[in-house]
């Protein structure tokens, strides 16, 4: 990054006078008293503030090559990196970008800026995944994270870019496990109110297919709970909202009326028969969950009425859930009954709220007539 050969103070004079639009030209007069006060951190606050401007774009790169890199070991590491990311942005090509990132990710790997390290090594990885390098940004990505496992406490954007940025590598290798975890720990990070209307519903349809296709991933209560979803109702895409919660429901009929427009999305399309099993899991769970506790021997003959599997399928599907730890207890082949002694939580709907109401009213008035039969006892032995 070759330095502009001109006097800070004529620089700061010719960006202002000659390039600057009317509006950002104050900036430049900070800038200047700053600068010459040596007063770094308020320097550094107005530099960002002039940077998050979107009029300030084409001054961005000679701005931070010749003044910013001036002082650049005086002020915060972290908020050094945040300006270059900001000006990397402006870069004229992925390569170019890539360049202007490994030379900061470079400058600030000392043992004292460790975390801005990390934030542009992240960069570094994103834009390696841009340039369908996926070994380079993947070994970014696993040196980034080892280090972030050394540290007691970081800024939180440092987390959300490695999340972020690990989230989209994982989505581009389509495995959909490791993509749920990593978006939603993203999420975890970051006010989703300040994302983009876009950025929600990009985030929100790919934990969809994840959640869906998933093969771990047999309760998505917490994307269910999160408002991120919401960004995809009265959409084009409104329908994986309505998927995702006939999947939670175990909804047979909900989710065939559905999966007509699994044309739409190849992956789902590509993937039918595992979709199948992972719905006839999810209503046989809800099958359990619906009954009380001293009621949950279930004949094999009920659960193909609940799940509409094959006779031949039954005890596979049984098999399955309980490997799959989804619930616990016995078959009884013989008898040709499922004896369930726990089944997983899961998040409840508004009907399945109504029912869980329903079985505890139930088990009130049991109590109740027990607790008759008792009284009524004891006066009798009196």
């Amino acid at each position: 990054m070759d330095l502009d050969p001109k006097p800070i103070p004529e620089f700061l004079a010719l960006q202002r006078d000659e390039v600057a639009p009317p509006n950002l030209q104050g900036f430049f007069l900070e800038f200047e008293d700053f600068w010459e006060r040596r007063l770094w951190h308020q320097l550094t606050q107005v530099l960002l503030k002039f940077y998050e401007n979107p009029e300030s774009a084409p001054q961005r790169i000679p701005i931070y090559k010749h003044f910013v890199l001036s002082f650049s070991d005086k002020i915060n590491q972290l908020r050094f990196v945040t300006l270059g990311l900001s000006a990397a942005r402006e870069s004229k090509d992925n390569d170019e970008a890539l360049e202007f990132l490994t030379t900061i990710a470079t400058k600030v790997n000392k043992p004292t800026s460790k975390d801005a390290y990390v934030y542009a090594t992240v960069e570094v990885a994103r834009v390696k995944l841009l340039l369908a390098d996926m070994e380079g940004a993947r070994k970014a990505l696993d040196e980034a994270e080892k280090n972030l496992e050394t540290f007691d406490s970081v800024e939180s954007i440092v987390h959300a870019s490695f999340y972020r940025v690990n989230a989209d590598y994982y989505n581009a290798k389509l495995e959909f496990a490791a993509y749920y975890k990593n978006a939603l720990l993203y999420l975890a990070c970051v006010n989703v109110a300040d994302l983009s209307q876009m950025e929600q519903q990009e985030r929100a349809y790919n934990l969809a297919i994840a959640a869906l296709l998933g093969e771990s991933i047999y309760n998505f209560g917490e994307l269910l709970l999160h408002p991120i979803l919401d960004s995809l109702k009265d959409t084009e895409h409104s329908w994986l909202r309505d998927l995702l919660f006939a999947f939670n429901a175990g909804n047979l009929t909900r989710f065939h009326g559905l999966s007509g427009h699994f044309s739409k999305q190849p992956l789902l399309e590509g993937r039918s028969s595992f979709l199948r099993e992972k719905l006839c899991l999810s209503a046989l769970t809800e099958a359990v969950f619906r009954r009380p506790p001293h009621d949950r021997a279930l004949s094999f003959a009920t659960i193909l009425e609940e799940t509409r599997v094959f006779p031949e399928e039954v005890e596979h599907l049984l098999m399955r859930a309980l490997s799959l730890g989804l619930v616990r207890g016995s078959i009884d082949q013989v008898a040709e009954v499922a004896r369930i002694s726990w089944v997983q939580p899961k998040v409840l709907d508004k009907e399945q709220i109504e029912n869980m109401k329903q079985r505890l009213m139930e088990w009130d008035g049991s109590v109740n007539k027990l607790g008759n039969w008792m009284e009524s006892r004891l006066v009798a032995g009196a």
